[in-house]
């Protein structure tokens, strides 16, 4: 079955149980399939409080808006090594980026621009299996948490509470330390989990963001895989 037909039938499904259903996941399949190193965005709502009952897929699809989507923007390409050619992103620009990504909210229904937490963890632990099922479709490389206590209502989810967290050396002029955690036993291809800021996360500048992220990746990498051809890739930035 294509990504597509698995997120469509459980989304089906899914959508009976939670009002105002606003649908996500993998914005361009193919594009998805042929990316490297695959990247899945986890986040916690939509902000559209008034609203619900449309597709994250294909608001991606047409650009976004910057808000956000910005950064990410900056996240995949520095993620990837690809350059980015004019530091004002365009909706065009975005667009092209965004849709070989996975962009995956773990509540459904949308809420405000600060999410509750009491109320997202009740959701969240109530639409685990959900969650669960859909984060098995992507099989991702590289997943990014992003905001106050979404990796941690993640990985409950998902079912990875046996798996350790580790953190990073300091990084930055704040000395900020990234936490993450290996999802398999590959030493070739490992598959990490990272908890980060949200995108737009107000506390830091875009460049800040960028550059802690990638460094956090590049350690992490390093310290758990045997690939030549990644190391490779890596050293190019030191």
């Amino acid at each position: 079955m294509t990504i597509r037909g698995a997120e469509g039938r459980l989304f089906a499904e899914w959508s009976r149980v939670r009002d105002r259903f606003v649908a996500d996941g993998v914005v361009s399949e193919n594009d998805y399939q042929t990316s490297s190193p695959k990247i899945a965005l986890i986040l916690k709502e939509v902000n559209d409080p008034n609203g619900g009952d449309w597709d994250l897929r294909k608001f991606l699809s047409e650009g976004a808006c910057w808000q956000t989507w910005n950064n990410v923007t900056r996240w995949v390409h520095g993620i990837r090594r690809l350059p980015i050619i004019d530091e004002r992103i365009t909706k065009d620009f975005r667009r092209e980026t965004l849709k070989s990504i996975v962009a995956m909210n773990l509540k459904k229904s949308p809420g405000g621009s600060r999410a509750n937490r009491r109320v997202l963890g009740a959701v969240t632990t109530k639409d685990a299996p959900y969650i669960k099922e859909q984060y098995a479709i992507y099989d991702p490389d590289i997943t990014i948490c992003g905001g106050d206590n979404t990796a941690d209502f993640f990985k409950k989810a998902v079912g990875h509470e046996k798996m350790k967290w580790q953190k990073t050396k300091p990084i930055g002029a704040q000395g900020d330390e990234i936490w993450w955690y290996k999802r398999n036993d590959e030493k070739e291809k490992p598959k990490v989990v990272v908890s980060y800021w949200h995108p737009a996360y107000w506390c830091r500048t875009s460049e800040d963001l960028l550059s802690i992220l990638l460094d956090a990746i590049d350690e992490i990498i390093r310290s758990q895989t045997d690939n030549a051809f990644l190391l490779t890739t890596l050293r190019g930035r030191t």
